[in-house]
């Protein structure tokens, strides 16, 4: 696997919380010398978590809100300093392949493409890696997403690599469960040149904050699906 050229800098967005088990190997399967800068957005965690990853060379800040999205809007705002070309989200929990950042971000520098999804519908999942609510999530959202917005995407994966300046232009405000379809609306109602491809995706390392209750499967639907629609008919 070839890394992006064009001399780009690429910063990673981590946000986490009580991953004190995972952040170490998500950071050390980061594809070396790739990332300018790798940060992590430690959202309240009570374990070593932001010991282990600056332990494992990130850049630690901390965002007291919580949420899925305060804490990116937090990576977002460290990541300026950097100056970066491209962003990349990637989860601390390990269920994400890290050594396969290279083919989110390669579209970006040398296709020019504005942003790239990674998909886990498309590519290879692990047995039980995605529990059922997800799996009916990532299916129904996306065709929502199509008959509303008129684009097509398949996952709402949070693996993904977006281009900073557009990333700015979207001025994402949600905090929590909404942060990755939010993005995806935004860039279609934008007419952004996106593209969806296949990644792997395993079990966690540890139990979902999300979708490892039945509560927090349901608050995170809810949210979801208001998004979805929120967008259709005005902010």
């Amino acid at each position: 696997m070839g890394r992006p050229t064009n001399n780009q800098t690429i910063v990673v967005i981590i946000p986490v919380l009580n991953e004190e088990d995972s952040i170490g190997l998500v950071l050390e399967h980061i594809p070396e010398g790739m990332a300018t800068a790798v940060i992590v957005v430690d959202n309240g965690s009570t374990d070593r978590t932001g010991a282990v990853a600056e332990e494992g060379g990130a850049v630690v800040v901390r965002e007291p809100r919580r949420g899925y999205g305060a804490a990116c809007l937090r990576g977002m705002a460290e990541a300026a300093r950097f100056d970066p070309d491209v962003i990349v989200f990637l989860d601390g929990d390990y269920s994400d392949y890290p050594e396969e950042m290279a083919d989110l971000v390669r579209p970006i520098v040398e296709d020019g493409y504005d942003m790239v999804i990674g998909s886990r519908m498309m590519g290879r999942r692990a047995p039980g890696a995605m529990p059922v609510q997800a799996l009916i999530g990532n299916i129904l959202v996306p065709r929502i997403v199509q008959w509303l917005y008129g684009h097509r995407y398949t996952d709402l994966g949070p693996f993904r690599a977006i281009r900073y300046d557009r990333l700015l232009e979207l001025g994402m405000v949600d905090q929590n469960f909404g942060w990755t379809v939010e993005m995806q609306i935004k860039a279609a109602q934008k007419g952004y040149r996106t593209l969806d491809v296949p990644v792997r995706y395993r079990k966690r390392v540890g139990v979902s904050k999300i979708t490892g209750t039945l509560s927090g499967a349901v608050r995170a639907g809810v949210k979801i699906l208001w998004v979805t629609f929120r967008y259709a008919f005005g902010k």
